[in-house]
Formats: C-alpha cells, sequence, structure tokens
C-alpha cells in the first residue's frame, strides 16, 4: 500500500528510536572544560552592551561536548513595556532561515527525489528560458540577453544561481517579494525577472532559498511548511519556531529596534508590512522563520552531531558532511570582503576556510551564519562547540556584540 505524505512522515517518526541518551543536559563550565570566570566575563560585556543601548536585549547560549554550559537572557524583551528579556523569547532569524530549509532540502535529496546537479526547470518549468540582464550592475528589463547554462539545486543551495536579493531595487520595483503573495507567486516572479548574471559564475545572496521551498512542495506533494513541520521541526522538537507568533509564542516575540540617526537611541522598528504576529501569505524559506535560541541550539547540536539528536536521526552523517563543506568552485572566489574573503559556502551554510580573513575566533572546519536583526549561531567540530547567541537590532552589528561575546567564549575554552 503507498503511504500518502503525512502517513509516510508519522510512519517515519515512529520507526525511528527516540531513547537514546538525551543531548543538551546542563553542565557547569569547568566538567566540560570552560572557565566559570570566562563566561562570567562573556556575561558581564553583554550587559555592558544593553546598558549602553547597543541593543534592548539578548539571549545567548554556550554547549559545549553535547551539555548546556551557558544560558543568559539580559535586558528586556519589549522598551515600553519594560518586560524583561526571558530565556525563551523568540526572534525573527531571517537569514538563518536558510540552513533549516535547506536542511528540509536535504531529507528529500536522500530520498532520491532529485539530483543536486538537476537543472529546476525540470521541475519548475517557468525557469526554463528565463534571460539574464546586459549589466547586473544597471539592470533594465528591456537589455536582456539569453542565459548560458540551467541553474540548478546546487546554484540555488549556494547562493550562484543568478537571482537576486529581495532587497535589490529592480526586484522592488517589479513587486517580486512581499509577504503578501503566496510562495507560488513570488517564484513565478523571480522566474519572470531575468537574471543578474549566467548560474555558476558569481556568488550572490539572496532569494534562492526561497525558491527552494516551493521546490521542496514540488518534491514532496505537501505545502512547505508541514513538511519543514513534520521532517524537521517536529523529530528536534523545535516547539518554537515558526513563520508566524500568536498566542504565548506573541507575548514572547521580541521588538526590533534600530538606533536613532541623530540621537543613537533605540526606536521600533518595523521591518515588514506585513507583521510577524500574522500568518503570512508568503511561507518563505529564506528569511520568514522566527525560533527561540533553545530552539536553534537544538538545530546546531543535531549537525554537530552528525544528523542525530536525541536518538533522533534527521540526516545522515554523510549528508551533514556534504552540506557542510564549500561547494563553490574557485572560479566564483573570493566571495566578498572582510571574513566573506576567508569563506566558502556549502549547502546553506557559510564555511570557514581561512580563520586568518576573520576579526573573532573561529574553529577548524566551522561553518556559521547570522540574521539581519541580530541574530547568529556557529557550530565548531574542532572544539565541540556550538554558539548560538540572539538579539533583536536592525542593523544588526549592535556595536560588536556577536563578536566581543564569542572571543570571550573562546577566551573561556581551558582544554
Amino acid at each position: 500500500m503507498k503511504l500518502t505524505s503525512t502517513a509516510f512522515a508519522l510512519a517515519w517518526l515512529a520507526a525511528v528510536p527516540q531513547t537514546a541518551a538525551q543531548d543538551l543536559q546542563p553542565a557547569t563550565p569547568e566538567s566540560v572544560g570552560l572557565s566559570s570566570n570566562g563566561l562570567t566575563q562573556a556575561t558581564e560585556a553583554l550587559q555592558a552592551h544593553v546598558d549602553a543601548g547597543s541593543i534592548a536585549g539578548v539571549v545567548a547560549a554556550v554547549v559545549r561536548h553535547g551539555h548546556l554550559a551557558y544560558l543568559e537572557a539580559l535586558g528586556q524583551r519589549d522598551l515600553d513595556t519594560g518586560d524583561a528579556m526571558p530565556e525563551d523569547a523568540i526572534f525573527r532569524l531571517y537569514s538563518m532561515t536558510r540552513p533549516i530549509t535547506s536542511t528540509a532540502v536535504m531529507v528529500l535529496w536522500e530520498e532520491g527525489k532529485f539530483q543536486l546537479d538537476d537543472p529546476i526547470s525540470l521541475y519548475l518549468p517557468q525557469f526554463a528560458d528565463q534571460r539574464v540582464f546586459e549589466d547586473s550592475a544597471d539592470p533594465d528589463m528591456a537589455r536582456t540577453r539569453a542565459r548560458d547554462g540551467d541553474i540548478t539545486v546546487r546554484h540555488l543551495l549556494t547562493h550562484s544561481s543568478g537571482i537576486g536579493s529581495r532587497s535589490s531595487a529592480i526586484y522592488r520595483s517589479e513587486g517580486v517579494r512581499l509577504r503578501s503573495l503566496s510562495l507560488a507567486q513570488m517564484v513565478d516572479n523571480a522566474a519572470r525577472v531575468p537574471l543578474f548574471e549566467d548560474p555558476g559564475t558569481r556568488f550572490r545572496y539572496g532569494i534562492s532559498t526561497t525558491v527552494l521551498g516551493r521546490l521542496v512542495e514540488v518534491w514532496s506533494g505537501q505545502p512547505f511548511d508541514e513538511f519543514l513541520q513534520q521532517r524537521v521541526l517536529d523529530p528536534l522538537r523545535m516547539t518554537d519556531t515558526v513563520f508566524w507568533a500568536d498566542g504565548d509564542r506573541a507575548a514572547r516575540l521580541t521588538s526590533v529596534y534600530r538606533p536613532d540617526r541623530e540621537t543613537g537611541a533605540l526606536r521600533p522598528y518595523a521591518i515588514e508590512r506585513v507583521p510577524f504576529t500574522e500568518r503570512p501569505t508568503l511561507i518563505e524559506g529564506g528569511v520568514g522563520l522566527l525560533s527561540s535560541v533553545m530552539d536553534y541550539v537544538r538545530f546546531s547540536q543535531m549537525f554537530l552531531n552528525g544528523g542525530v539528536l536525541d536518538g533522533m536521526r534527521v540526516l545522515r552523517a554523510d549528508t551533514v558532511a556534504l552540506m557542510t563543506r564549500n561547494h563553490l568552485p574557485d572560479t566564483v572566489m573570493p566571495i566578498g570582503g572582510g571574513y566573506m574573503a576567508g569563506s566558502g559556502w556549502g549547502l546553506g551554510f557559510n564555511v570557514v576556510l581561512d580563520d586568518s580573513a576573520y576579526d573573532f575566533p573561529v574553529g577548524d572546519g566551522e561553518y556559521w551564519w547570522d540574521g539581519s536583526s541580530g541574530t547568529r549561531f556557529s557550530i565548531d567540530p574542532e572544539h565541540d562547540l556550538v554558539v548560538v547567541i540572539m538579539a533583536a537590532v536592525s542593523p544588526s552589528r549592535g556595536n560588536g556584540f556577536r563578536e566581543e561575546f564569542k572571543a570571550l567564549v573562546y577566551n573561556a575554552i581551558e582544554d
């Protein structure tokens, strides 16, 4: 008997053992080779950023050798109400949505639903005849040329598809991405507007991962959010990772702030027209998720464990290894300035290739990323370490609170 997609997912969950030793049990810092005094200094540094008004509040966690050694919540969730920042505060992930979507993609890859180098036009035929702007620096819908090569699934995963950023002027003028559109409509718009360059010729960070969400629907026969829930979020018990917050979650959703240009004081800032307390029409795999620090810790530790958490396997170990190595060719490198000059890109992650390009500590083989309203995670196999930190500030710099915290955490490593 052929199972429906939902029945298959339920059968799959039931078949996987869940009785193995639990990950992420609390432990003293010293028991996992960290200094309590060093972590106290990290807390004091974060508090100083709150006191200085760089950020309204912050939640941060450190896991080493599979044990939770540090979890702190500081400052305020909302400055107007004066609510203290709870440990289970919910934040807008923005770009940290992408690794989760990429995980859903690779679950289906393991099932043989597609090959990484398949042209996406096999599944989304509207991309078959897509053209390329003659001048990517000055894109004009009337000045295009024929495309050289096809967009592949790997190109989408590595942001080398030629598809642009949601904030690009041409995408805004053409209404490519709005949270009031459906996922299918947004993908049709992305196919209607020409590429910025031929596929596989440049790293261009953009809406490629949202297109992947639509491909998940085609491959699985399910709405993207349903597949993500059943095959990634439920197995990992990521109970606060959602596309919109209602009920108790809405009461824990953090307010986003931006420094006033004249005074520097934090002011409320609405990044999106459709608030994250309402169900959006666009279920967006690129930037759409909300989450908490501990939910993202669970996701990160699953990767550090080689695809399994609490006895629940989400990905094979060899798939994790595939996702967390660089997939960009030398002809595309380097992919930017600063730390990006020392980075490659895996199947959903920034991958550290040269730690000398970084002005904050990274481990050998580390993979990581962040979000545009003050979130960041890192997975460091060398030190068996996961660090997750979330605030709600745009731009996300917050006077370097994330970099300083990471440096102090690494200073706290004793063995």
